[in-house]
């Protein structure tokens, strides 16, 4: 198994090279959004090493990655600590919180909405200006600094360090379905499950729910709901969710590109339910979830719909089970996010002028037409749905 698995061991070497420009295009590594759009290259990344490593690795020469502002919110150390305890296989790097080393760092890097106005594109064509996002556009404030930032690092499979709350990656791409030994229906009386705190999502979630209740048994806890199970006491929470359910809803606050947290890939995949999910558009459910996980709302014209449906797979064990055949056939990976952003600075490549890519407006990218909806995929009006600059 890859270095990046549980109990991996693989760990891999530089990247040969080639005497002609087209042999070096056609086997050059993808690791930027350029290379492959539709593709989150974070297997590609994490198994990079430089043609030229060993030299690098030598030399003693080392990439400065300065954290503009400060070690804290990273919750890391100054140094190459976080390189080296995650056995990178690219660890030539250090962290700095140093703000005088601005001009001579091979990386800035932004966090969240904490970014200085009025930045310009750094002069040393070399340097690397990226600004890393954990929250959706909803909750992130408009960045303006226009032709300032060259990388990007936030869940979104189009930033050029991918970032997802999980990643799942098969053992082999070719085996994506396994026959279970287990009945995951066997002695499960209720329907449908879900834990929620937050009844003011902007995508009607709530309202959603309350719908499909009016055709299906769905057992709401927490603030928003009738049935009690304290946080404190989460593993009891998921006791009855895996015992009593047979569906679990996993659904996002908002309904944005690529926009898939821990409420689907832990809440519910690490459970023995059948999640039913609200939140990306379908088709990032298809390249980011194992094959057959899951049942996204749009699927359905109405809650009353994906009831019926459901109460299908409540009467039929067999077809229940068919949605559980992916386990075992992978595992939820560490995406050792700072191995990526090490050995993909590595990259020259990417400073060659026809590849350097910088965001002229990195609001449009983030937050413009087509990012996120505050209805149903399925009746998505881009112009009508475009976030607003409030």
């Amino acid at each position: 198994k890859p270095w990046f698995f549980r109990n991996g061991e693989y760990y891999p070497k530089p990247v040969k090279t080639y005497s002609t420009r087209k042999a070096r295009k056609r086997h050059a590594p993808k690791l930027f959004p350029y290379q492959d759009p539709h593709s989150d290259r974070i297997v590609n990344q994490l198994m990079y090493v430089p043609h030229n490593y060993p030299e690098i690795k030598a030399s003693g020469k080392l990439k400065t990655i300065l954290l503009y502002n400060g070690l804290g919110p990273w919750n890391v150390k100054k140094g190459r600590e976080v390189f080296l305890r995650a056995k990178c296989p690219v660890d030539t790097c250090e962290l700095t919180a140093n703000r005088d080393l601005a001009s001579t760092a091979d990386m800035i890097l932004y966090k969240d909405h904490y970014i200085p106005t009025g930045i310009r594109r750094p002069s040393n064509r070399k340097q690397v200006s990226m600004l890393y996002y954990l929250e959706c556009p909803y909750h992130t404030q408009n960045v303006k600094v226009p032709d300032a930032l060259n990388w990007t690092a936030t869940y979104r499979r189009d930033s050029t360090i991918v970032a997802p709350y999980e990643k799942w990656q098969y053992y082999d791409n070719k085996v994506q379905q396994l026959e279970q030994d287990q009945n995951f229906a066997i002695n499960k009386t209720k329907k449908v499950a879900w834990f929620v705190s937050n009844c003011g999502a902007r995508n009607g979630r709530l309202q959603y729910a309350h719908e499909l209740q009016k055709h299906i048994e769905v057992d709401i806890y927490g603030a928003c709901g009738n049935f009690k199970c304290s946080r404190s006491n989460a593993d009891k929470c998921f006791e009855i969710l895996d015992n009593d359910y047979k569906f679990y809803l996993a659904f996002e606050n908002s309904n944005c590109k690529d926009y898939i947290t821990e409420k689907f890939f832990v809440n519910a995949l690490n459970r023995k339910v059948l999640p039913i999910v609200m939140g990306a558009r379908p088709e990032d459910y298809e390249v980011s979830a194992p094959r057959r996980s899951y049942i996204h709302v749009d699927e359905f014209e109405s809650p009353k719909e994906l009831a019926e449906y459901l109460h299908i797979l409540d009467r039929d064990d067999e077809l229940y089970n068919s949605y559980f055949k992916w386990k075992g056939t992978g595992e939820f990976i560490n995406t050792y996010y700072w191995c990526r952003v090490c050995s993909t600075l590595h990259n020259e490549e990417q400073f060659s002028k026809s590849k350097s890519h910088w965001y002229t407006d990195l609001n449009d990218w983030w937050r413009g037409v087509g990012v996120c909806t505050t209805g149903s995929w399925r009746n998505f009006k881009a112009r009508k749905d475009v976030i607003s600059d409030d």
